[in-house]
């Protein structure tokens, strides 16, 4: 059995490359670089063969935004009952390493480094020389940067308060009787000893932290090392000018899995059924058009699949086949992508949002993809006239590709070719680039917002006033700590907290957990471009993603109510008057970007919201009864 068992998803977010997790032993460790997951001479050790076609995921759209030529499942262990033969995919692991490598004694306070590559916990050297056995257990606290970088803490530098130390006595930690930092000490055989209160104390100043500043000797701060132990032992040092920072290992801020996911949309012409685009790009005919490809697309010719496949091809004409394959050609066509090298979420929303959202504007009956229009006017007006499209999604594939991790923030100043970069110990060639990737189904509700309601209600004055000093908190975030460009608004920020009572009034209603439900935003006034909707919809890797519950709830007679109920609880918080009265003051929640929005009332489940719980308002859904403005959209 492998090591650690976990799902397939949980490779890509929260366990992706980089993240630490804790083994059933208790040991930490370190998610293994993607060299390592398909690593083809450790296969050949092993007598195994890897398929890699077995593992391509398709999504065109995500793989031009991403800028890679193509998207793998994270690979699935399967046991091994046939010795001595060729084996196809069997036995693949996700390699870890054991990171801290410092460990403690916890009966003498030994410490001592060990390799990222020992399997298991080690003995205490100390104590085996009084003829005790005990284990030592990894140290609870690391070193980070918002590059992405990770290390040990600088013990011996902490403890001697120099950075160039060259003491090599034996250092150890001992505990005051408390569990604090400021109870912790450690000291080194030499005489030096130092507390480690304060150590992760600071302020959020990207030029400078309290530990960087307090363990230089010269002018110069103690600087990251730019160590990336998730690519091993004989990684490749990188030069990072970025200060370090104190955190615990099992902090909330020392892994952000960045997630870019598409929801399928169907390709077709009047010659090019979905279906057979579908089947071009599946197993087994994708490896033979991905091998035929290397001449280009317009160089295959339909009678020499068919001499591969004759019957999965029977079904369609010579023409049917050549029309899809220069569809599935210019999907391929990278250069051509809209986002040509800008910031990797300006092109997510200005290459797949707008497209999706014309699609869930329309009936759509796909194989992955069905979108039934419930007619407006059968709704109830109170609910119904603030929406002009109602769509009942029943079945949804969506694909979630990691491409890229941050620390500290979840918002890093790093572009998507240096995120890509540092999921790799030796990058891929050009023609070979890959991204992990999962796909789920699901179900889902969409609703568009009428437009003459929503850009009458967002030009009132106390609208625009409600939102500046959000909007001005989140551009002072931009400069001082390099965070990307967002385009925030009133209907940003009304859509954005409807979804959220909406998925916590759904709990009660459908079945679902708070956790299964997710939102995806469409909302934007630029580049010509006017969007004004949500999608509620559930993807789960299991059946828990088709219960067929959410999609009930859109009907009518169900929906309204829903909303309704949802207002009505938004009107009220426990916190109030508190959460409101902020709200109006200043800000509350991460980096003070919510107005009247707290755990009490508009958050929900930190996988559940595109926007970690940012950005949220509910006086701009049902107005401030506090202080009397009814400047909600719905009021």
């Amino acid at each position: 059995m492998p090591l650690n068992p976990v799902r397939r998803s949980h490779l890509i977010a929260p366990f992706g490359v980089g993240a630490l997790s804790v083994g059933k032993d208790g040991s930490i460790y370190v998610t293994g670089a993607l060299d390592y997951w398909f690593d083809q001479n450790e296969a050949s050790e092993k007598n195994i063969e890897i398929d890699i076609e077995e593992y391509r995921v398709e999504e065109w759209r995500l793989q031009r935004l991403l800028g890679v030529d193509g998207l793998r499942l994270p690979p699935d262990y399967r046991a091994n009952w046939s010795h001595g033969q060729q084996r196809v995919n069997m036995g693949l692991t996700v390699p870890v390493f054991r990171f801290p490598r410092w460990n403690v004694c916890p009966a003498c306070g030994l410490l001592r480094d060990f390799p990222l590559t020992i399997k298991s916990r080690q003995k205490c050297p100390g104590c085996l020389r009084k003829g005790i056995t005990r284990y030592m257990t990894q140290v609870q606290l690391i070193a980070m940067c918002e590059n992405g970088h990770i290390q040990d803490f600088p013990w011996r530098e902490w403890v001697h308060a120099d950075d160039q130390t060259g003491c090599t006595e034996q250092l150890h930690l001992t505990r005051m009787g408390g569990a604090t930092l400021g109870l912790q000490t450690v000291s080194c055989d030499c005489g030096a000893k130092r507390s480690l209160a304060h150590v992760m104390s600071g302020s959020m100043d990207r030029s400078s932290t309290f530990l960087s500043d307090t363990l230089n000797r010269s002018p110069k701060a103690y600087l990251c090392s730019g160590s990336s132990p998730w690519h091993g032992p004989n990684q490749t040092q990188t030069t990072c000018e970025k200060p370090i920072r104190a955190a615990l290992t099992n902090a909330t801020n020392v892994y952000f899995a960045d997630i870019k996911s598409a929801i399928y949309l169907p390709r077709h012409s009047d010659r090019a059924p979905s279906e057979l685009i579908d089947l071009l790009q599946e197993a087994p005919l994708n490896n033979l058009v991905v091998l035929m490809a290397q001449n280009g697309f317009d160089k295959i010719k339909p009678s020499q699949l068919r001499l591969q496949q004759p019957a999965l091809l029977k079904p369609y004409s010579d023409e049917q086949i050549t029309a899809s394959l220069k569809i599935i050609g210019d999907s391929y066509s990278t250069g051509e992508s809209t986002i040509d090298m800008i910031d990797d979420y300006e092109g997510f929303e200005k290459d797949l949002l707008p497209m999706e959202y014309e699609q869930l504007r329309r009936e759509q009956n796909e194989v992955h993809l069905q979108v039934s229009l419930a007619d407006p006017s059968q709704y109830d007006p109170s609910v119904g006239r603030f929406f002009s499209t109602i769509a009942l999604v029943k079945k949804l594939r969506e694909t979630r590709a990691m491409m890229g991790f941050s620390r500290i923030t979840s918002n890093s100043g790093l572009s998507l070719e240096q995120k890509k970069k540092m999921l790799f110990r030796t990058p891929p060639m050009a023609g070979e680039s890959w991204l992990p990737a999962t796909m789920v189904h699901g179900e889902g509700i969409f609703l568009e917002f009428t437009p003459g309601l929503i850009s009458k209600w967002e030009k009132q004055p106390p609208v625009k006033l409600r939102v500046k000093g959000l909007v001005d908190r989140y551009k002072h975030l931009e400069i001082t700590r390099n965070w990307r460009f967002k385009e925030l608004s009133a209907r940003f920020v009304m859509i954005h907290t409807l979804a959220h009572v909406l998925i916590n009034q759904l709990t009660f209603e459908c079945g679902y957990s708070a956790a299964s439900l997710r939102e995806r935003l469409y909302v934007t006034q630029t580049g010509g471009i006017q969007m004004a909707g949500v999608l509620i919809y559930t993807a789960s890797g299991d059946s828990e993603g088709t219960l067929g519950g959410l999609v009930a709830m859109g009907r009518p007679g169900f929906l309204e109510p829903t909303i309704l109920k949802a207002l009505e609880k938004a009107k009220w918080c426990s916190a109030d008057p508190v959460c409101m009265e902020i709200g109006s003051s200043g800000g509350q929640g991460p980096e003070s970007c919510n107005l009247a929005a707290c755990h009490n009332c508009a958050l929900v489940p930190e996988t559940s919201c595109e926007e970690g719980n940012r950005f949220l308002d509910r006086a701009l859904l049902i107005g401030d009864p506090i202080n009397g403005d009814n400047l909600g959209f719905f009021v």
